[in-house]
């Protein structure tokens, strides 16, 4: 598979992850800021950072002459600029752009029906329907982006070959995947352990909105048998190897699948510095599994800065940096 053709694998299945996990995060943090006992700016302040959009949104508020601590309670204007905003990168709407130019531009490797749906969400999303649900339904808006995306994901697997655009494709998916995960499970749990001591039911109900933006409420409930607390949902999310939105089970999975596109053993093709880190950062996730909670920050920096390193060196080695 030549270069150009293997980025926008990557890329494609980067921004569809995006996408989804966006709207995840923006249905669970709508619904957190309406029912938890929690301050405008400390639901929505997390969802800015995790976004890496805390600059800009300073810098914005600056021009337009707000109060600081008002702008970032704003979620009504956070929720607008990372569902509609062009210029944003990680907004809805962009993530499904990129998505779509990147299928587009590799029509002849992604299957019809992924193709469709990903064309059908970025048709949507232009439409004046989907502006007047994201203004009446919210949640249903959010829903609807999920379902697309999710389908998408699960035609990818059940209509392609499973060969090595998939595993470009899939490579790309949980390589944002880790981030996302890293960075979401960072911000709040530091978020969350520094608010004021609070009633016993609002701080569980805290940490299950954090399960919940990672999809992972059922199958946490299920290991723990309903038991909450910040150890064992900051273990689950970095350490659970049958949870497919764990640190541990992406960077895993991550390794293997380029681990098939360029064998350990082929020392004449490109691409083996990328591997070699990413089966470094699979042995460190798996060696601390269970590490105290006053870890937590400087493993999940380390995962973040690692992943951003280890798609870098994938540019340079196996994509030509194209995309």
């Amino acid at each position: 598979m030549i270069s150009r053709v293997a980025d926008h694998c990557v890329w494609f299945g980067r921004y569809v992850e995006r996408a989804e996990s966006t709207a995840r995060l923006l249905a669970t943090t709508h619904n957190l800021a309406l029912d938890a006992d929690l301050e405008p700016h400390q639901c929505w302040r997390p969802v800015i950072v995790v976004a890496g959009e805390e600059e800009r949104w300073r810098e914005r508020l600056a021009a337009e002459g707000h109060d600081d601590a008002d702008g970032w309670g704003d979620g009504e204007r956070i929720e607008r600029m990372l569902t509609w905003d062009e210029d944003c990168g990680v907004s809805i709407k962009s993530s499904v752009r990129g998505a779509r130019w990147n299928a587009r531009s590799i029509r002849e490797v992604v299957s019809l029906e992924a193709w469709e749906t990903t064309n059908e969400l970025h048709l949507w999303l232009a439409s004046d329907a989907a502006h007047a649900e994201w203004a009446a339904h919210r949640y249903e808006f959010y829903r609807r982006v999920r379902s697309q995306t999710q389908l998408c994901l699960g035609l990818l697997r059940s209509t392609m070959l499973h060969d090595e655009p998939l595993d470009f494709i899939w490579l790309g998916v949980l390589l944002e995947r880790v981030s996302q995960t890293a960075r979401i499970l960072d911000v709040n749990h530091h978020a969350f352990t520094s608010l004021p001591r609070r009633h016993e039911v609002v701080e569980t109900a805290l940490w299950l909105s954090l399960l919940r933006s990672l999809s992972g409420f059922e199958p946490f409930m299920k290991r723990q048998q309903g038991r909450v607390s910040p150890d064992a949902v900051a273990r689950f999310l970095i350490g659970e190897g049958k949870f497919p939105r764990s640190i541990a089970y992406c960077v895993h999975s991550a390794h293997e699948r380029l681990a098939a596109i360029r064998p350990p053993d082929r020392h004449d093709l490109p691409g083996g510095q990328t591997l070699e880190r990413l089966r470094i950062l699979d042995e460190w996730v798996r060696a601390r599994d269970g590490e105290r909670d006053d870890d937590v920050h400087e493993l999940l920096t380390h995962v973040v800065d690692e992943t951003h390193a280890i798609c870098d060196s994938l540019g340079r080695e196996l994509l030509g940096d194209a995309g």
